[in-house]
Parts: C-alpha cells; sequence; structure tokens
C-alpha cells in the first residue's frame, strides 16, 4: 500500500497533459487493496492496513516528494481510505460489484479534490483541469478494476475455510 500511494506521490508530479498526471494511473490500485482486504478480513484490519500503508507513505513522500505533495496525500489518502472502507462495509452484502464500485466512486472523488486543493492551490499549475483529468481517469480505472476485483475477490479475499470446502466438493 506504501509503495503504491509513495509511486502515485512521485508520478502526479509528473504531467501526461494538462488535464491528467501519470499518479491517476497508478493510485487506484490503493482502492484496489483495500477493498480485497475489507471482503477478505473485514473493516478493521482494512483500517489497519490503511493506516500502515498512511505512515510509510507520508513518511516516505517527505523524501521523495515535496511537502506540499506529501501533507496533500496524507490527508486525503487516510480521508478516502476510510470512507472507501465505511461504504464499502455497508454495501458489502449486496451484489458483488456494488461495493467496490460505488466507494471507488465516492472515496476516488473526494480523494482527488482534497489532493489537489491541497497540494496546487495557489501554486501557478493547471490544478484544477488536473484535478477533472485525474478524476476522469480514476474513475474509469476503478470501474476496469472491477474485473480484477471480481476474479481476485473467489482466490484472494475468500477465507481459506471456503477454498478447502470448495476443493473438498
Amino acid at each position: 500500500m506504501g509503495l503504491v500511494v509513495l509511486a502515485s506521490n512521485i508520478l502526479v508530479q509528473v504531467p501526461l497533459s494538462d488535464w491528467v498526471t501519470w499518479g491517476a494511473l497508478t493510485y487506484p490500485i490503493a482502492f484496489l487493496v483495500t477493498d480485497l482486504l475489507n471482503r477478505r478480513f473485514g473493516p478493521a484490519a482494512a483500517r489497519r492496513v490503511a493506516w500502515c500503508g498512511f505512515a510509510v507513505a507520508v513518511v516516505a513522500s517527505i523524501w521523495f516528494a515535496a511537502p506540499r505533495i506529501a501533507l496533500a496525500s496524507g490527508v486525503a489518502y487516510i480521508c478516502a481510505q476510510l470512507l472507501d472502507i465505511r461504504i464499502f462495509d455497508r454495501l458489502r452484502d449486496q451484489r458483488w460489484w456494488r461495493a467496490p464500485l460505488i466507494s471507488g466512486l465516492l472515496s476516488a472523488t473526494l480523494d482527488t479534490v482534497l489532493f489537489f486543493s491541497i497540494a496546487f492551490a495557489a501554486t501557478g499549475t493547471p490544478w484544477v483541469t488536473w484535478l477533472l483529468g485525474d478524476l476522469a481517469i480514476k474513475l474509469l480505472i476503478n470501474a476496469c478494476m472491477l474485473a480484477p476485483f471480481r476474479a481476485l475477490m473467489w482466490s484472494i479475499a475468500r477465507p481459506a475455510d471456503a477454498k478447502m470446502t470448495r476443493h473438498c466438493h
């Protein structure tokens, strides 16, 4: 988790265009990891991993990214991860795709708005267009992550006893 956030903090400083940064392509992986952990181990375990990822990412980002990026990343990351975990948990018993899709949509939006407004407001960069472009890419990737989530949820995210039962029949 920390590696995904650190890489995204470095890559968000490298624009692909006036509308999107490289960070938009890597950061959605953090939500996939959180959702799989939440599905397999529950919200308490997912929160523990989110807080550990937060600590590692903030400390590492201070060394590899600008302080404003590290601060923005920390605030946006933990707020969005905690929102993702809560929404996913509330929707976990509905159709398999609702929890990751809706929690990802709302948490990616919160993360992007918080991050770009803290990191780039009043810096002279085209941060509003980066925000909109990155958000569009993150939402698209979030939808595309449904297929890997579905595949991984049946192998990684299932309890070990369910795997044993499946193999015994």
